[in-house]
């Protein structure tokens, strides 16, 4: 399901930044001008089942009390809690090996645990996309590291451009972008819709992961340089009798700093205490809801319609270029929170 999205150009600046860059002070500066969440403003769609804990006993009614005693124990089964928290929800689907430790990790951690303002300021943006971000790794099987990948891309600003012209919170370049079915027109760029650009990143690393025999560091230098790059570095080194794991491979200076940016988030995430670090709280729990408009919407009707801000309902569908929903039919889905 594809869903409408928002220009930021006329409720927010556009970003030029290279959110590839190896600089992560360069990415920190990129964040200042981002928008970000307001729970107390907005609310929540609370559509999480609810967790009933009561233990259920098979009890047969017909049965008397003499019959029953001398029948085997009934074993009670409580049903499993659902985290209230998105992050403990992460750190349950880790996949990853993250037992390394690596000069070029040391760097990127310490870097992030004594930035602890950044990891709030990008937490607080992606908390608008987390639970469907989670949500579709979950059904894909991918590690949930993974959502930590627009972090890393774009800070989780979904209006984040690159000079080498890659858009939104994942940072598809438009040719990558058109393969993966995100159309990019003078009303929409499909790049920075949060459902589609998800749901592309999610099949293009699926078939990298395929690609490298189920190596997800290889699969992501991948999504970072592109697999050419990395199956060269591998041929190389396999020609000169080296190890072809991703810290041995000749890779360029922003992918070798790319992996390990995704795994010191992932460390920090998942042991935020031994880094000095309190996540920022984010429900487990849908910030919006797709809804079916039927043909063209002014955007500004849109927002008044849901009881939302006119940035509000930008940042939940970035992918529009103009004023109003395209007027030929393409994707008349709109997210709104709730």
């Amino acid at each position: 399901m594809t869903s409408l999205t928002l220009s930021a150009c006329q409720t927010a600046s556009k970003i030029d930044t290279d959110a590839s860059s190896s600089s992560l002070e360069t990415v920190d500066a990129v964040e200042a001008d981002m928008v970000d969440a307001d729970p107390e403003r907005l609310g929540f769609i609370d559509s999480v089942p609810v967790v009933d804990s009561t233990i259920e006993e098979s009890i047969d009614p017909e049965a008397n009390t003499e019959e029953t005693i001398d029948q085997e124990p009934v074993i009670a089964v409580s049903k499993p809690k659902v985290p209230d928290d998105i992050w403990d929800r992460i750190r349950a689907g880790y996949q990853l090996d993250l037992d390394i430790d690596r000069p070029r990790l040391s760097s990127q951690l310490r870097w992030f645990s004594s930035h602890p303002s950044y990891l709030d300021r990008v937490s607080k943006r992606g908390e608008r996309y987390l639970y469907y971000i989670v949500d579709e790794l979950e059904k894909a099987g991918i590690p949930t590291e993974i959502a930590l990948l627009p972090i890393v891309e774009s800070g989780f600003d979904p209006f984040g451009y690159s000079h080498g012209r890659a858009s939104g919170p994942w940072q598809f370049i438009p040719s990558t972008g058109q393969m993966y079915g995100l159309d990019q027109t003078w009303w929409y760029d499909g790049r920075r819709d949060i459902i589609g650009s998800t749901q592309a990143a999610i099949a293009y690393l699926t078939r990298l992961h395929k690609m490298f025999d189920g190596n997800w560091y290889h699969a992501l230098a991948s999504y970072n340089s592109g697999e050419g790059t990395v199956l060269r570095a591998i041929r190389k080194n396999k020609k000169a009798g080296k190890p072809t794991d991703f810290w041995s491979l000749d890779l360029p200076k922003e992918t070798r700093a790319y992996v390990p940016k995704l795994i010191a988030l992932a460390k920090i995430i998942k042991n935020p205490e031994k880094y000095n670090y309190s996540t920022y709280f984010i429900p487990n729990k849908p910030y919006f809801d797709v809804v079916n408009i039927g043909g063209q919407l002014d955007l500004a009707q849109a927002a008044e319609m849901a009881g939302v801000s006119i940035d509000e309902v930008y940042l939940l569908n970035p992918g529009f270029n103009q004023w109003a929903t395209s007027p030929d039919g393409h994707s008349q889905t709109i997210n709104a929170s709730g």
